[in-house]
């Protein structure tokens, strides 16, 4: 199946008649987007969502009544630099795990991280919302701001191939360093392209994925890629020129109970100094105004 599913395609997927998929919509029960007029449906998040729907037996439906362990000290999900400064400098013990924003709140609904750095992209002001909703199963989760951040195409300096835009992705001589499915950056590409009227079978992609921000800039840099989606940070770090094309949200997603501990506690204090500010300056391409506000909260 591909990552970004028709009607038809999300029936077949799931064994169901057109007409099923068209009832799921209307309730809201099933992840979608809405591109152009068309129902797409992210075959990642599909998959959460059914992993999520999954009836358990009795006897493991019992054990998962029990209280929950302590979450580990982890920041998993999606990386951010910024983030990524902010945890070393706040002596919070909070160790970093980056992977995608999916797979960190998979992490997160595991019991496997504290915090899970997420950044898929927003659809009609709700899509974020579902997408936790969806993997954290009405758990008492919030997710707060942490930035705004500018993301584009990170591309050699100078531009030397004179990208404007996405549709740019389809010229025969670029290509392209794509992120690995669970990741928010390849959510929001599928997005983008489809916007433009393309299919991801149209970009000439490198063999394999590149799994952080780092690595979209790194392979830009060694001539491996012609350009990649990634946040103005990381094209600036690495001395390379970027062509802006969104801004999004980034959030951190934890348990209620957890936003209250002393390793998260450390990491706010931090972003409240005038050192995390002007951090954020000299990295570029970031709005800190919102940090700290609650943008979702479980039930």
């Amino acid at each position: 199946m591909p990552e970004l599913m028709t009607t038809r395609e999300v029936a077949d997927y799931l064994r169901i008649k057109e007409r099923k998929v068209y009832d799921l919509v209307r309730a809201g029960d099933i992840p979608c987007s809405r591109v152009t007029g068309k129902l797409l449906f992210p075959k990642a998040l599909v998959d959460l969502w059914i992993a999520r729907s999954t009836e358990l037996p009795e006897d493991m439906s019992a054990a998962t009544d029990t209280p929950p362990a302590p979450a580990p000290p982890v920041v998993a999900g999606s990386h951010d630099p910024l983030l990524d400064w902010a945890l070393r400098e706040s002596n919070s013990d909070l160790a970093l795990h980056p992977g995608g924003s999916l797979d960190g709140l998979k992490r997160l609904a595991a019991g496997e991280a504290m915090v899970a750095g997420c950044h898929a992209p927003d659809d009609d002001g709700g899509y974020r919302a579902r997408v936790i909703e969806t993997a954290l199963a009405g758990r008492p989760a919030v997710a707060i701001e942490w930035a705004w951040r500018k993301q584009g195409l990170v591309v050699a300096p100078g531009n030397p191939l004179g990208l404007k835009a996405v549709a740019d992705l389809a010229r025969a001589d670029m290509r392209v360093a794509l992120r690995q499915e669970e990741a928010g950056s390849r959510l929001l590409l599928l997005q983008l392209i489809g916007r433009a009227g393309l299919e991801l079978e149209a970009l000439q992609a490198m063999e394999r994925p590149a799994r952080s921000e780092t690595e979209v800039a790194l392979a830009v840099l060694e001539g491996k890629a012609d350009c990649g989606l990634a946040i103005e940070a990381a094209a600036r770090q690495h001395r390379l020129d970027f062509v802006p094309l969104i801004e999004e949200r980034y959030d951190l997603v934890l348990m209620r109970r957890d936003y209250f501990e002393a390793p998260v506690q450390a990491l706010l204090a931090t972003a409240r100094t005038k050192a995390f500010g002007a951090r954020a300056r000299e990295l570029g391409g970031y709005r800190i105004g919102g940090l700290g506000t609650v943008v979702f909260n479980g039930p």
